[in-house]
Order: structure tokens, then C-alpha cells, then sequence
């Protein structure tokens, strides 16, 4: 039970907990941008096409049996929804990096001045170089 306390209380299992809970619900926020925003316009371009209403009917509902079909309409917004998902990635990566490298090529512009030592450094240098003696 120590050892499980300890793994739980590391950080990085928290942030990749944290990480998870946020990607369920940008996946949650981006299913709904593509088929509450990005679909319908599509759909009206194309003639008013419902992709999500789009299937092929194997079998007819039946009174005692359900309809049996195939959803290519739900597969095409998932699909819609994953190429969103990645771009959206892809852009927020490429920030992230192009981010990053100025803030490199900025240390590198400007590096560090070295500080002078406080006084109790210098006193206890001087104190260490009289000892050697």
C-alpha cells in the first residue's frame, strides 16, 4: 500500500490523469464543433446531404426485429472529426515549436551575464584560500 502511495503521488501521474480527463473532453468540444458547425454547411453544399442520416439498409425493421444497416454517414464524421482533431494538433504543435525556437534563438542572442558573488561568497572564499595556506 506504501508503494502505491508513493506511485500515486508522483507527478506524472497526475499530469497524465489530468491530460486524460482534458483529451476525453476536447474530443467531447470537437465531436460537436464537426457535427454541429463544420457538417452542416457540407451537408447543404452538397445538397442537403446528412452525412450522420447516410446508411445502407440491409434489413427493414421488423415488427419484433430492429433495422440492420450499415452507418457510413457516422463513419464519415468520424473520420471528418480525426482530420480535424489532427490538424488542430498539428497547428498547436507547429506554435508550440515555432515558439520555442525563439525563445532559443533569444537566450542565445542574449546569454546570461554571469552574477557577481554575494558578499558571503566572496568572505567565504577568502576564508577557504587563507585555509589552503
Amino acid at each position: 500500500m506504501k508503494e502505491f502511495k508513493k506511485f500515486i503521488s508522483r507527478g506524472n501521474v497526475i499530469d497524465m490523469a489530468v491530460g486524460l480527463i482534458m483529451a476525453t473532453y476536447f474530443g467531447a468540444v470537437v465531436k460537436s464543433l464537426v457535427n454541429d458547425v463544420v457538417m452542416p454547411p457540407i451537408g447543404m453544399f452538397i445538397g442537403g446531404v446528412d452525412f450522420s442520416a447516410l446508411k445502407i439498409v440491409i434489413q427493414e425493421e421488423q415488427s419484433e426485429n430492429a433495422e440492420i444497416a450499415i452507418q457510413y454517414g457516422s463513419f464519415i464524421n468520424t473520420i471528418l472529426t480525426f482530420i480535424i482533431v489532427s490538424f488542430s494538433i498539428f497547428i498547436a504543435v507547429k506554435v508550440y515549436n515555432k515558439m520555442q525556437s525563439k525563445l532559443i534563438n533569444s537566450e542565445e542572442a542574449n546569454p546570461l551575464k554571469p552574477t557577481e558573488p554575494s558578499k558571503e561568497e566572496v568572505l567565504l572564499t577568502e576564508i577557504r584560500d587563507l585555509l589552503k595556506k
